[in-house]
């Protein structure tokens, strides 16, 4: 190889070199979920935008949502459809966390990803969104990764997403963990913020480990998709 052939080789692979470090904050970490990058897009969910009722209205109709059937194509093709535009849309994501249960699959049939990757992607695209942090530790709840979900629900209160939902399943998992303490602290904000399923508490009574709001001086305060009922 001659000095100009080395000179260009160089430039070439140092241009290569800086693609791929531009890819790394361009892509999703992981890169099996893909790129975010589109012609027009992606648009956030919690924003708006005037291509949301074009897509919902094509993409997304009840029997979508509620895993009847698809409306273009597969029910997974379709909640797809919708994430790529919109990475972060609540509905769709609970839909195709869902899907996968009911499939028993880890990619939908129709889906180009797997449902923990839509996951990783609307985080990737919105990090301070709680509600998809929420949704996504009930994923990981389900799938028995108790320390991963509750890091994602602390998460999801510390970007200001503190429902009676996020509450009760930080008090699942706390529960799971054996530290009944926090449990039953989480337990108390959620019922007393009107949180309707007793399954924590139940839990908690059954342990011996229940005790009223008021023997503790505690008082009401967020996640769901819960496993409890």
């Amino acid at each position: 190889m001659n000095v100009k052939s080395a000179a260009v080789c160089r430039f070439f692979l140092l241009g290569l070199g800086f693609l791929i470090s531009s890819q790394s904050v361009a892509e999703v970490g992981d890169y099996a979920c893909g790129s975010l990058t589109m012609p027009e897009g992606p648009y956030d969910y919690r924003v708006g935008h005037y291509r949301m009722a074009q897509v919902e209205g094509h993409h997304l109709s009840p029997d979508v949502v509620n895993l009847v059937k698809g409306q273009t194509s597969t029910i997974g093709g379709d909640l797809d459809f919708v994430l790529r535009y919109f990475p972060n849309h609540h509905v769709a994501l609970s839909s195709m966390l869902r899907l996968g249960e009911k499939e028993k699959r880890s990619t939908p049939m129709g889906a180009k990803y797997s449902v923990e990757c839509y996951f990783k992607r609307a985080l990737t695209f919105r990090p301070d969104d709680g509600v998809v942090r929420t949704i996504y530790a009930s994923y990981l709840y389900k799938a028995g990764k108790n320390a991963e979900a509750l890091d994602q629900l602390n998460r999801a209160v510390q970007s200001g997403e503190d429902s009676p939902n996020t509450n009760y399943n930080i008090g699942l998992v706390y529960f799971d963990l054996k530290d009944y303490e926090k449990a039953l602290l989480f337990a108390h904000r959620a019922y007393g913020s009107g949180f309707p399923l007793p399954g924590l508490r139940n839990k908690l009574k059954k342990v011996g480990k229940w005790q009223e709001p008021a023997a503790r001086g505690d008082s009401g305060g967020g996640l769901v998709a819960s496993p409890e009922n």
